[in-house]
């Protein structure tokens, strides 16, 4: 499956190295801090201030902070905790601790609203990958906004500490490598309220709801799940044994074999191939007896030119190419593309690097992480001559892996409570000012995208008792627009995990940011996380902050049917509008009582909308922006924030 696949792609596409984390141990003697208070920490402002850490069993530690004054004893497995009193925002101060015997200090602390952003890839995704991303980094110079990145890591076991991370404040040097929707949202807080910005990114591409619960709330039992993780190791080690057999084949391996000339020896155009192996493209080589393989290999075909054909030149189609590529056509290097795994090449060639005959393709392709190699729709792999139809590339294709190595695929995003275990519970009691939340790709799936409301309010209401603030302000951004090709006109799972999102609105103190304007039908991973940072943003101002802003487009309210129209309203403080301008709104459906829907003619009328299908008679039900790809769905507010998909029928 086309969607699952890129899925898995990116979630083990992982930009900090994954860090097998076990069951907590007993600390070391001496006096330790937790890892959150590090230098440049930001800290909540205007409520009570917990700090942890270690020391030896009974020692007593003092906690000094700007003159406010903490005490604590070490219990028997020598964990500690002092609470300081509230603080306004400001700073820089200094966080003190002692034992009697050694004294460590945390520097240049700052005191402000702290933001803990969790989820999958999408908030994983770094400034460095969004849209005008050289001109973002250049100017994120605010060194009062502070990004703390928690390594990618998983416990069997609830645990006491961290895998790592620390504190960076933002410069053009390291803003690149912030979540970029906190960054988006973090910056438009910050020239709102004037305080400093603590981001916690705790994310893990791919991840499901359940890994990011305990285990009651997920309901699963921590020996069952021990036992399927090392089911899981076996049958990885298994996999990766069949990989290391298929690599002996080749004695000696090398990044880049060079000639004499110092140019790489395998895009010569005459190579002695007979040791090279036949692959197919495009497919990933992980599916092709090359599981779990990342590093750098080569790819070689041919095509064949007329004398006039290679004298007016090329284009010369790959697919898609995870991760990088160079790429040569008989010696002569055409064109290179830097870790986009999932952008089709289209290299024009002069015909300075062709001739008549047999052409030789030479390709290096460097794999980060996850699937590797030439992959995509087959009809974007082709040779097309200037003012000729594109033809494909027939040619047999061999394959050479170079510089390899081996990397297990535990997929532990996925498997219940192992990142709350590690990546959330050692953070319980860092007082936050709220959560922003980015998931539910992985959980958009048949027959799992309505169980998703129970567990996102679950989810909600276990990590504000987890944190003892049962009024912990929870954001979230609702999935984005994306085609999957997975939706049908009788359901689609995007559309029920947006419901299920929408749903969880009922809980107090939660807020949503609507995207299915700003996505990609083509790449789940959408580079505009400006827009949504800046959706999240008002949803806070709103929600957390009591401000009376517009931060939510239409909201449906209720459906009443006058013969064969339905009428609908809205709670829309902003007004009913149409994206482009007019009356006429796209993207409504109607259904009689078998509930079978049809495209439907919708108008504004007022403060409500008349919905009508000439083919049903009597309407019984409306829905809006019902699919994955909601592409035509233009319906917004006054100040062109998106209405929230819907569906009118009782929901099953």
């Amino acid at each position: 499956m086309e969607f699952a696949r890129r899925c898995f792609c990116f979630a083990a596409r992982g930009f900090v190295a994954v860090v097998m984390a076990a069951p907590a141990v007993h600390a070391e003697a001496g006096l330790q801090l937790s890892l959150p208070f590090s230098d440049g920490a930001v800290l909540q402002r205007d409520r009570v201030i917990p700090v942890w850490g270690r020391a030896t069993p009974g020692t007593r530690v003092h906690v000094r902070f700007d003159g406010a004054d903490a005490e604590a004893r070490a219990d028997a497995h020598g964990r500690w905790r002092a609470t300081l009193p509230p603080h306004a925002s400001g700073g820089p101060w200094t966080l003190e601790a002692s034992d009697g015997r050694s004294v460590r200090k945390v520097r240049d602390v700052l005191i402000g609203d702290v933001w803990l952003c969790s989820g999958q890839s999408n908030m994983e995704f770094t400034v460095s990958q969004a849209q005008n991303a050289t001109e973002e980094i250049a100017r994120g110079d605010d060194p009062t906004i502070r990004h703390f990145k928690i390594p990618k890591s998983w416990a069997l076991a609830p645990a006491d500490g961290l895998a790592g991370g620390t504190w960076v404040a933002a410069t053009p040097r390291t803003v690149g490598d912030f979540s970029a929707v906190c960054w988006f949202f973090a910056r438009t807080i910050k020239a709102r309220t004037g305080v400093p910005q603590g981001l916690i990114n705790s994310t893990w591409g791919g991840s499901r709801i359940e890994a990011w619960m305990d285990s009651r709330t997920a309901n699963a039992n921590p020996q069952s799940i021990a036992d399927a993780v090392q089911r899981q190791e076996k049958e990885e080690a298994s996999r990766l044994a069949v990989t290391r057999r298929r690599l002996a084949h080749w004695r000696t391996m090398s990044s880049d074999v060079l000639d004499r000339a110092g140019h790489p020896a395998w895009a010569t155009e005459t190579l002695d191939e007979r040791d090279w192996a036949p692959i197919d493209v495009p497919r990933y080589w992980e599916d092709q007896g090359y599981y779990g393989m990342d590093g750098i290999a080569w790819y070689r075909t041919h095509f064949r030119l007329s004398a006039e054909e290679a004298a007016r030149g090329v284009t010369l189609g790959l697919g898609m190419i995870d991760d990088s590529d160079r790429t040569w056509i008989n010696g002569v290097k055409i064109g290179e593309t830097v870790q986009q795994w999932n952008g089709a090449r289209a290299y024009r060639v002069s015909s300075s690097a062709l001739h008549e005959g047999l052409n030789t393709v030479a390709i290096r392709v460097e794999d980060l992480s996850g699937g590797g190699g030439i992959h995509g729709d087959a009809a974007q792999v082709y040779v097309q001559p200037d003012g000729s139809a594109r033809r494909p590339l027939i040619e047999p294709w061999r394959f050479r892996p170079a510089a390899v190595s081996l990397v297990p695929d535990y997929r532990q995003n996925e498997v219940p409570t192992l990142l709350y275990n590690k990546m959330i519970h050692p953070l319980l009691g860092y007082a936050l000012r709220g959560v922003l939340w980015y998931q539910g790709e992985a959980n958009a799936l048949p027959g799992q995208a309505l169980v998703y409301r129970e567990q996102f309010a679950d989810l909600i209401r276990a990590w504000r008792a987890a944190w003892a603030q049962p009024e912990l302000p929870f954001l979230w951004v609702q999935l984005a627009n994306f085609r999957t090709g997975e939706d049908t006109p009788a359901a689609s799972p995007w559309a029920e995990l947006r419901e299920s999102q929408s749903a969880t609105l009922a809980l107090p103190h939660t807020g949503q940011a609507v995207s299915i304007d700003i996505g990609n039908p083509d790449d789940i991973h959408p580079t505009d996380k400006q827009d949504v940072g800046y959706r999240l943003a008002q949803a806070a101002r709103r929600v957390v902050f009591g401000e009376s802003v517009a931060a939510g487009g239409p909201v449906f309210q209720a459906i009443r049917i006058e013969g064969a129209r339905a009428l609908l309203t809205f709670d829309a403080p902003e007004g009913l509008s149409v994206r482009g301008g007019g009356m006429r709104v796209s993207g409504f459906e109607v259904a009689g009582a078998d509930l079978h829907y049809q495209p439907a003619e919708a108008t504004i009328n007022g403060d409500s909308i008349v919905v009508s299908s000439p083919t049903v008679a009597q309407p019984t039900a409306v829905r809006y922006a019902w699919s994955d790809n909601p592409i035509d769905a233009n319906l917004i507010d006054r100040v062109g924030l998106p209405a929230a998909p819907f569906r009118s029928e009782p929901k099953r």
